[in-house]
């Protein structure tokens, strides 16, 4: 890897967000944002039952409706089902999710039929004369009982009932165990709310006879091939572009039906149409996560040496599984967390329920592995009576590489040094003074402090790059990933400038168009540094190497002796007056008859970077809670953390992104929880009834950092975006418990509300 001095933009550098002056401007669009004249609206008739075989669809009213251009049905549409989750999980075929309900509706707000008019107002007019027969089926919501010999048959020809994936057990992990301790935790199911609700703009488009989308996403070749095989139509007839994306979290990984329908309409009416939803539409259909119940045992010896971890999750999939079952996988691999633990015994059951189904959020099945075993860390802890940061520097990993027992190979770690750091930070011992102290006084608000340790699995599979040199000396980089939020355009264009000495102002970074770049994976699981950075600074590496050999040649010396120069282009070393400039460089690689022999044509490369394996970021999270013994009210005063995420290619993105996730973090543990009541409605499906933190209910974080490179890519970076979420949730739930230990509070479910402290206080004084 190559890097220029002298201009503070290269990689390493505090550089502001590049992407922030439009947006501040209102000149990057949303999908809403986006006017078509001619544009048909598209409503969406949805499921209010939970579970129901359809009977009739009475379209007639609603057709005959002022502006109706048409109303749709699955048997008007004939469209695909969605494919299984395939490997390294298979779910039932029987359990693939029809874009729209035909036969039967699974949860409420399941799409059944779709209103297209001249208007949104007339849209949704028509659809409320949609009439839609239902016969009724019983309704199963908790997923402990799904599996249960009574329990209702979501899919009644599948051949294991409700169930959709499961792991293998594994051997006895406590036999030797002098001290055993256990728990069911809960890890609650949670919306995404995205600042944007789902929208879509489908349009014909003239210059390939295909069409074209518009949609919020988190990697629209995903979204391209999905639709493809959905509607039948060829990859290189839809072109689909991510708009600026209001948010994703790992719900807009995966395409939804909407997305779908819009593009099968468009090509049905040879016509735009578009569909932008509610909020309350979002809260419903919009994928959940989490959503894990787990039965921990953990054993060890009564001087703190963790033995075995016994462990049984159940796993919500909600209505149709798909990426559901891939959750509990990354639970299961990722449960050693940063011990060196001997024996794990992990088994997963994940089932169907008539909910809305459940796919990635942020950290996606590693936030849950990571909650279980710092839960059970502090249980472990409290049994034996020592300190639970005692424990933890007793059992950490200390050797890397280190393969755990569950098959993760964790590359690079200094696991000891987060957590002293971390605590030093803190004033732990004094803070343990001060705990003790409102104890023996009998204080009415006392004092929490909760630690979490956490190592997460980040980065997978391949990554285009492409970097070319314009003949008015800018650069053009193509990416596979796909921003939403992260500051690719900033970060791609530190690694250019800091390579090639090009002004960040003179670097344009394309990315979230299947039209422009031929094949990504997008952004998720935290790896668009260290894999689509490094395959860009691969391909600026070479067009680096291709610029001096024809400087070498315009100037007559040797490629060894060309550098360059900030702001100027190439010279010879030590002859800084001799520089050519980039655009000039540009326009002789284009000319046959300046480049020497051999030369390919342009200033250009292409890098596709393939990760050998993924990294494991980790660090230490410690939150302070005070807890009011008499309303049971939470406040989180202090929140610490010392993260590593590998070698830091801009400090300001990575703090962004840590107090984006510390966040989350919190809101899992304190204040956020979707439920539905027995008949399967959402009782939170609205930010009337759905608790979102706001700034006022969050403390200034306390962050600092340390770099260990991993050696699994030339950047030595590992992920950073889902971290905060991961070290959050745990750190505060284990305070809000720590800080009532004393009376004998053993475990709260999460969110952590006031009513749920208070009621584990009254009935741990009974």
């Amino acid at each position: 890897m190559s890097s220029v001095n002298g201009s503070g933009e290269g990689h390493g550098a505090s550089v502001k967000r590049v992407e922030d002056p439009p947006f501040l401007r209102g000149a990057r669009p949303y999908t809403d944002d986006l006017r078509n004249a001619d544009a048909l609206y598209a409503v969406f008739v949805r499921s209010g039952i939970a579970h129901g075989t359809i009977t009739n669809i009475d379209v007639s009213e609603a057709a005959a409706a002022p502006g109706v251009v048409g109303v749709y049905t699955a048997a008007d549409l004939n469209l695909a089902p969605f494919p299984t989750a395939g490997p390294p999980v298979d779910t039932p075929e029987q359990m693939r999710r029809p874009v729209l309900a035909s036969d039967r509706v699974r949860f409420i707000g399941e799409p059944v039929a779709v209103v297209v008019a001249e208007t949104r107002e007339q849209a949704v007019d028509a659809a409320q004369a949609v009439w839609v027969d239902y016969e009724d089926l019983p309704v199963v919501v908790d997923m402990t009982k799904a599996l249960a010999d009574d329990a209702p048959l979501l899919f009644p020809d599948a051949p294991n009932g409700n169930l959709a994936a499961a792991g293998p057990t594994g051997d006895d992990a406590l036999a030797d165990a002098e001290v055993r301790v256990s728990a069911r935790l809960v890890n609650q199911r949670i919306a995404a709310v995205p600042m944007e609700p789902g929208a879509a703009l489908a349009q014909p488009d003239p210059d390939t006879g295909g069409f074209i989308l518009y949609t919020p996403s988190q990697g629209p070749h995903a979204y391209r091939d999905t639709i493809c095989k959905s509607t039948g139509l060829d990859e290189d007839q839809l072109r689909v572009i991510s708009t600026a994306t209001g948010g994703g979290f790992g719900a807009r990984i995966a395409c939804y039906p909407e997305q779908i329908v819009v593009v099968a309409l468009a090509r049905t009416l040879g016509r735009a149409v578009r569909y932008v939803e509610t909020r309350s539409e979002t809260m419903l259909e919009m994928q959940h996560g989490r959503a894990q119940v787990q039965d921990i045992e953990i054993g060890g010896t009564r001087d703190g040496q963790v033995t075995g971890l016994k462990v049984r999750v159940i796993a919500d999939a909600g209505a149709y599984p798909a990426d559901a079952a891939l959750m509990p996988m990354l639970t299961g691999l990722m449960s050693s967390g940063v011990y060196e633990i001997p024996k794990i015994d992990y088994h997963f059951d994940c089932v169907v329920t008539n909910t809305t189904p459940i796919g990635a959020y942020r950290g996606a099945g590693r936030p849950e592995a990571t909650a279980l075993v710092e839960r059970a860390i502090d249980l472990f802890a409290a049994e034996i009576g020592m300190d639970p940061a005692e424990v933890r520097r007793k059992n950490f990993i200390t050797e890397f590489p280190h393969q755990t027992v569950m098959g993760a190979n964790y590359d690079s770690g200094e696991y000891h040094a987060a957590l002293d750091k971390c605590l030093a930070n803190a004033g732990y011992e004094a803070l343990r003074a001060d705990q003790a102290a409102r104890r023996e006084r009998g204080d009415v608000r006392q004092l929490g402090l909760g630690l979490c340790s956490y190592v997460e699995w980040t980065g997978f599979g391949s990554e285009l790059g492409t970097v070319t040199v314009e003949e008015d000396g800018t650069v053009t980089v193509l990416s596979g990933t796909s921003s939403h939020g992260q500051g690719h355009e900033t970060s791609y264009a530190q690694l250019v400038a800091g390579t090639l000495g090009i002004p960040m102002k003179d670097i344009k970074i394309v990315q979230s168009d299947t039209g422009r770049v031929k094949t990504g994976m997008g952004t998720a699981g935290s790896r668009s540094l260290q894999i689509g950075g490094t395959a860009v600074q691969n391909a600026t590496d070479d067009v680096l190497d291709k610029a001096k050999r024809l400087a070498a040649h315009l100037l007559e010396a040797d490629a060894g002796d060309i550098q360059v120069v900030h702001g100027e282009g190439l010279s010879v070393a030590g002859s800084p007056a001799s520089a050519i400039a980039w655009a000039e460089l540009a326009r002789a690689a284009a000319d046959p008859a300046r480049r020497p022999e051999g030369f390919e044509d342009g200033l250009s490369a292409e890098n596709t970077f393939a990760t050998p394996d993924a990294t494991y970021p980790y660090g230490t999270h410690l939150a302070v809670v005070e807890v009011d013994t008499e309303t049971g009210m939470v406040d989180l005063v202090r929140h610490i953390t010392v993260d590593d995420a590998g070698r830091i290619a801009n400090p300001l993105l990575v703090e962004g992104q840590v107090h984006g996730g510390i966040a989350q973090g919190v809101a899992q543990a304190l204040f956020e929880e979707i439920a539905f009541d027995e008949d399967g409605n959402n009782v939170t499906g609205s930010l009337a009834s759905y608790a979102i933190p706001s700034a006022g209910d969050l403390p200034t974080f306390e962050t600092e950092r340390t770099q260990t490179p991993t050696p699994r890519n030339p950047l030595g970076a590992k992920g950073i975006g889902e971290a905060g979420a991961i070290g959050a949730t745990p750190a505060v739930w284990n305070a809000v418990i720590d800080a009532l230990s004393h009376l004998g509070v053993r475990n709260i479910d999460m969110p952590a509300t006031p009513q749920r402290v208070w009621t584990a206080i009254s009935e741990a004084a009974a």
